[in-house]
């Protein structure tokens, strides 16, 4: 808000517009009012999304707002002006969404910030639904106890707080005084401030009804994990059908003006950075070239879409023969998956770890994003060995071309597990959106500063 007010102040008196001060009032509580209007100071909001394209929305929102405002009083600032004016507050909550991101993530790492959770479900039920929670610590659950339904125990020995017979939640038998009495009170023991159910065989339809009926009536939250995953909110609808609860979950986008204007972004991107960076390019090859004997360009087949092989373009980080002394460095391969990566790789050249700390060494790619074989953004294009030995699920990762940049690239690189890498590269797949595009692209450059996973 002091942003808004001193940016829109400023900049009136300084172009000389009409009534500065109570445009910069009515700026700041206008942008006050959009945000709340549109949820985000709200405990569930705040500090959880990372995305500037909610930002953007807003921002646009405002600038409706304060164009209806300026008609009807009859005031009518230069457009171009009011529109200067209202940038820094663009930029300035896109750093404060970020900066209050990080401390959240934080924060939860300690334990805090986050929801007292008690799971309750059938044993392979609770094992999945644990399991997954326990693979990161940037989301709000924070497991406090749980209670099965029927036979059975988790398969990791996680001792539960009490069993239920799954009969007794049918609610003609009083799910409130039988097994629902059980689960409040071991909510209320462990101070939860949310129950999450994880259904099963014997667990659902009335009896899960008659559950959340007694957890109702005693003032606790219900949240259900009907069993998907990496699965984006974003694709799915909910919907009654006689009475029946359901979910539609929509097909990953393959079509469609969304890929048009990702292909359209692609060339234009490629075409606009190719042009732009040929000074660049000469320099490198240059310092290339008089670091080391051999080529500038490092040309390597890799696979793309569809298992389509190409040549991937990239500047020479390496001695001339380093492909032939990679079998003799088989064993010292760090990387716990395909992948061969070392930290200190013997065949890297003093210009190729700059180039391959800064990320340098990728730009030629452009050239196979000019050609369509290569997109922006997208999962890391594998060599032709590792796709050899690609299971079922990880010859998913195919189905969309390889990028220049994606999650793998900003989450970390090289410094994840190869299960890490598949799982991100399966996220993006499945639940790609141009809008998600940008947002990748956004915290790239962030990625090449920090250089993190980058050998």
């Amino acid at each position: 808000m002091a942003v808004a007010a001193g940016s829109v102040g400023a900049v009136f008196d300084l172009a000389r517009q009409p009534h500065p001060a109570l445009s910069a009032v009515l700026a700041s509580m206008a942008w006050a009012g959009v945000q709340t209007a549109r949820g985000r100071y709200a405990r569930v909001a705040l500090g959880e999304s990372r995305g500037a394209l909610p930002v953007l929305h807003d921002w646009f929102i405002l600038i409706a707002v304060l164009a209806v405002l300026s008609i009807a009083a009859a005031q009518n600032p230069d457009p171009l002006i009011a529109l200067a004016a209202l940038l820094p507050v663009l930029a300035c909550t896109l750093v404060c969404r970020r900066m209050t991101h990080r401390h959240l993530t934080s924060v939860r790492r300690e334990a805090q910030a986050v929801d007292r959770v008690l799971v309750v479900g059938e044993a392979a039920a609770v094992d999945s639904a644990l399991g997954r929670l326990a693979t990161r610590t940037d989301h709000p659950y924070a497991v406090v106890g749980t209670v099965l339904v029927g036979d059975g125990a988790p398969a990791d020995g996680t001792r539960a707080d009490g069993r239920i017979d799954p009969a007794a939640l049918d609610p003609g038998r009083g799910a409130g005084q039988g097994g629902g009495r059980l689960v409040v009170e071991s909510a209320r023991r462990h101070q939860a401030d949310l129950v999450l159910v994880a259904p099963g065989a014997q667990f659902a339809g009335d009896r899960l009804r008659g559950l959340c009926w007694a957890l109702h009536d005693a003032g606790l939250e219900v949240a259900l994990a009907p069993g998907l995953v990496e699965t984006s909110v974003k694709r799915l609808t909910a919907a009654s059908v006689a009475g029946l609860t359901v979910l539609r979950v929509a097909p990953p986008l393959s079509r469609g003006a969304q890929t048009a204007l990702k292909t359209v972004a692609d060339r234009c991107g490629a075409a606009l950075g190719l042009a732009l960076l040929s000074p660049l390019f000469l320099l490198l090859a240059v310092a290339i070239r008089l670091d080391s004997r051999g080529p500038v360009m490092y040309r390597q087949q890799r696979i793309g879409r569809n298992r389509q092989p190409f040549t991937m373009w990239k500047f020479r980080t390496m001695v001339a023969d380093a492909d032939r002394i990679k079998s003799e460095l088989a064993e010292r391969n760090e990387h716990d998956g395909l992948m061969f990566k070392m930290r200190r790789d013997p065949r890297v050249t003093r210009v190729g770890r700059l180039l391959r700390r800064t990320s340098l060494d990728e730009l030629p790619q452009l050239i196979n994003v000019l050609a369509g074989e290569m997109s922006l953004v997208g999962p890391r294009p594998p060599l032709p060995e590792e796709v050899a030995a690609y299971d079922g699920t990880e010859l998913r990762r195919l189905r969309v071309k390889p990028g220049m940049t994606g999650l793998w690239q900003v989450s970390g690189r090289s410094d994840l597990s190869w299960d890490e890498t598949i799982q991100l590269d399966l996220h993006y797949v499945d639940n790609w959106s141009f809008s998600s595009d940008l947002d990748v692209m956004s915290r790239t450059l962030r990625a090449v500063v920090d250089g993190r996973g980058a050998y």
